[in-house]
This record gives structure tokens, sequence and C-alpha cells, in this order.
């Protein structure tokens, strides 16, 4: 029997619908959303041999059984469904596909793409290896670079999950950053190839915005007016900025989950893709109802505790417009 494939991190391309701009009526869109999740230790009940995940099998710590897994895929489910909005009323309908790559993660953690093929096709998938020339023997999960057409127009997306803050934020902000400057170097490869094309780079970056992986390594800026066409700009600044984030450490929150737009996508060229807003998916079913994590995240583990719960980041979304006649 095939082994399931462990997805800890996952996107979604939820679907698309006409619909016209309060501040500009006599125009009509397309919409298509397009979602971030960090599906927090998703692995299969089977160890691995040369991966550190026994702690996620039936006798490891964690009994991490079949009844266990499927809850949790069936919670997860329901969070990637509740992705609809009344712009995306089909959201992540049946019929979805995977980009997916087997990184060198040691417990096999890794990056994908879900989409739908109604709405995206694929046309190059291209992993791209972190490198620290002073580690050599350092390994993390591999960028995922798809590109193909959203709507029917180029775009690609940057899929990630940097390196934690293992040993300390300070201590170990050196990786972020040169995952940062990995992912910008990413961008203009793909740029010099098509110049026009729009450019989402996205993932559980465990790091905030206005950290400098974010900010200068990989240059994505605050403000709307001053990003570049081939610049960056990062909307949950803003959202962070007002007390929202995704996860939550201690009382306080962080919005680690970023999905970090094109300045050619914020600009809005006619026949292109335009950037339109974004938001933090807490709903309440998210959310921990109770005591002392009371709106956290509803994690699927607690001290040990099996809580059957969903993931200890909340998914993060964006909505990108194309114009139609």
């Amino acid at each position: 029997m095939r082994k399931i494939i462990l997805l800890p991190v996952i996107i979604m391309l939820a679907a698309a619908a006409a619909f016209s701009q309060d501040n500009a009526p006599e125009k009509k869109y397309i919409v298509a959303g397009v979602a971030f999740y960090n599906l927090e230790n998703l692995f299969d009940t089977i160890n691995d041999n040369g991966k550190y995940d026994y702690e996620f099998t039936p006798e490891g710590p964690r009994m991490w059984t079949s009844e266990r897994y499927w809850k949790k895929i069936g919670n997860l489910s329901r969070a990637i469904a509740s992705l609809s909005t009344p712009e995306t009323p089909v959201g992540p309908a049946w019929g979805l596909r995977i980009v997916h790559h087997d990184s060198p993660d040691l417990r096999g953690i890794d990056v994908a793409l879900l989409y739908n093929p109604l709405f995206f096709e694929v046309g190059n998938v291209v992993p791209h290896r972190l490198v620290i020339p002073d580690d050599p023997d350092f390994i993390t999960r591999d960028q995922l670079c798809v590109s193909g057409s959203l709507l029917d127009v180029p775009v690609s997306f940057i899929v990630n999950h940097w390196p934690s803050r293992l040993g300390g934020q300070a201590e170990s902000s050196p990786l972020r950053e040169a995952a940062g400057r990995l992912s910008r170097c990413i961008a203009d490869s793909l740029w010099s190839v098509n110049p026009d094309q729009g450019i989402v780079m996205m993932g559980d970056l465990n790091d905030d915005p206005f950290d400098k992986s974010c900010a200068e390594s990989f240059g994505a800026v605050r403000d709307q007016d001053k990003v570049t066409a081939h610049g960056f700009y990062n909307p949950f600044w803003y959202i962070l900025d007002n007390g929202v984030g995704t996860l939550c450490y201690k009382g306080v929150w962080n919005l680690f989950d970023q999905i970090i737009v094109s300045g050619n996508l914020v600009q809005g060229l006619d026949g292109q893709l335009q950037y339109w807003k974004c938001t933090v998916i807490n709903k309440p079913f998210l959310r921990t109802k109770t005591g002392v994590y009371k709106n956290y995240p509803k994690r699927t583990y607690a001290g040990g505790r099996f809580l059957n719960g969903y993931s200890d980041h909340f998914p993060t979304q964006i909505f990108l417009l194309r114009s139609v006649d």
C-alpha cells in the first residue's frame, strides 16, 4: 500500500465569480481566492525509517492512531471548505489537484500547492534548495515555485516554510534571512524570463512582516504606494499592526503565515491580475472556546493531550481580480 504523503503546509486556490466593486460599479471582475494554511504536523501513522517521525505513530508518545489521523483529516477538510466567500461561492470544490515535492527535511515536512484546475493551469514546477555556505550540513524545506496561469493570466507561486526559531529568534534569524534572499532570487529569475508576470510568495515564514528576513532580505514593503513593479507588497503588515495574527504565544500574536504580492499585481495593469484585499481566517470553530488559551487557534495537541483540533495556525487568504467585459 502506498504511504500517505506528509503535507504539513498547503496552499488553496479558491473558485472565481463575477462581481462589481463598490467603488467601480460600471466595471466587472472575476475574483480568485488564494490561501495559505499550515496544517500542523499532518503525519501519517507509519514510521518512515530515516525520518524523525516516530513521535507520530501509534506506538509513539502522541499515540497517533488511524482514528486520530482521520479525525484531523476531517477537521482540515472543514477548515479548507470554509474558505468559500460571497465573492468565491464555489470555494474549494471537489476535483482539486496537488503539486508536491519531497524535501530533504529531517522530519519529512514538505510544502505543496493544492489547486482547482478549472481556474489554475500548471505550466512549470521547480523546487529550490536553501544552501547555507557556512553550514553545509544544514537542511530544511525546499522552496517550491509553481508557474502557470490563473484565470488565464500568467502567475507564479513561491511556496515556503522557512527555518524555525529553534535556538532563539535572534540566533536563527540568519537562516530565515538566507531564505528570504533565495525567494527574492527566484522572483528575479522569473522576471528575467517574463517581466510582466505576477508573483505571489507565501508560507509560514517563522517571522513577522517587520522582521529582517521579510522586510529587508526579501524586501516586502508595508505601504502600497511605495512598492515598485518588481518589488513586493506585504498586506499582512497592516493586519498585524491592528493586533490580528495567525498564532499566539504567551498572549502575544504573531503573523508568520503571510501571502506577499508583487508590485505589478498591486498596480493592476489592463488584462493582468490585480491584488484586491487580504484576511486572516479565524472563524469561531477554528478557535479555542474557553480557558487560558481562549481564542487561540484550536490545535491538535496541547501539553501532550489530544484536543481533536485543526492547527496551531489560522489560514490566511488574499483575493486577486481580473477585469472582464
